[in-house]
């Protein structure tokens, strides 16, 4: 019984000992294990295949120290950047951009914690915003290139962060523009800038297609008048040849038998011209009615 402390003492020790040798790492972490104050290997790390739960070191900080790093999607709420378009106007950015820790150690190496990532990041956003932003007028910024400026963005800011001098171990996965407005002195003036331009290109459109309208009518009724006369012509060339076949068929009938042919036009003559109620004043030797008087026709005597 007299060596029941000393058991006692050495359990305790001996939990104090693994409870410091243990430690736990969740899910959504990655763990940085520092040997000697440098950095060892990571467990859980970004990429690698999913290896979270209980884990051991070394028992004292002196020998190994563990660093929980993030392994999810981080977010960084950028402080507004005021710059100058393309176009001389003065703009306020305000912007976010979304990063996760790829390589633990050159991350811990290079910025320590979220806080140095921070700071680091913001300074190269400010710098890559003026520049990319820069180069184009405010009306894309606002809204026509807004997405390709974006994209633009997100690449220079992932070369940098990676580029050998800096190499800090991280990956932008997206930048957002959440506002891009003019100062208040600026903004009424571009705004009617843009307005007049707005304007200008409505007025040129309408310009354009009453132009184009002026042309399309003018061929359609050229078409019209140019129709119309073949038409016209065809006519009259079908119709002279129906007149010549006509006035052919009446020469042949007239040959076959002249006295017959003049008998009937007469008559024909006659059933137009003497109607009820007709008075004709003709000379007594006018030869219309001569059929009437002497069935072979001919003049009066």
């Amino acid at each position: 019984m007299k060596y029941l402390p000393n058991l006692i003492v050495v359990a305790i020790l001996a939990v104090v000992l693994l409870l410091a040798s243990t430690f736990t790492v969740k899910q959504w972490e990655q763990a940085l294990v520092l040997r000697f104050g440098k950095a060892d290997r990571v467990l859980n790390a970004w990429g690698s295949d999913p290896d979270a739960g209980l884990k051991f070191k070394l028992p004292t900080p002196m020998l190994e120290k563990v660093i929980i790093l993030d392994r999810r999607n981080l977010e960084i709420d950028l402080l507004p950047v005021e710059l100058l378009a393309a176009d001389q106007e003065r703009m306020v950015v305000d912007a976010f951009v979304r990063y996760r820790i790829v390589d633990g150690v050159k991350f811990y190496e290079s910025l320590r914690n979220e806080i140095g990532a921070q700071q680091k990041l913001q300074s190269i956003m400010d710098s890559t915003l003026r520049d990319v932003l820069g180069r184009v007028d405010t009306a894309d910024i606002i809204s026509g290139k807004r997405a390709e400026l974006m994209a633009e963005i997100q690449s220079v800011t992932n070369a940098t962060a990676n580029a050998p001098e800096n190499d800090f171990g991280v990956e932008i996965i997206d930048v957002r523009i959440k506002r891009a407005d003019l100062p208040p002195a600026n903004a009424e003036r571009v705004f009617a800038r843009m307005i007049t331009e707005r304007n200008q290109r409505a007025a040129q459109i309408r310009a354009e297609g009453e132009k184009r309208s002026r042309e399309i009518r003018a061929t359609a009724d050229k078409t019209a008048v140019v129709t119309v006369a073949e038409a016209q012509e065809k006519g009259e060339i079908i119709k002279g040849l129906g007149d010549a076949e006509r006035n052919k068929t009446y020469a042949d009938a007239y040959n076959l038998d002249p006295e017959f042919a003049k008998f009937y036009l007469s008559m024909q003559a006659y059933e137009k011209g003497l109607g009820q109620k007709t008075t004709y004043v003709l000379s007594p030797d006018s030869d219309f009615l001569g059929y009437l008087d002497n069935q072979n026709g001919g003049g009066r005597r």
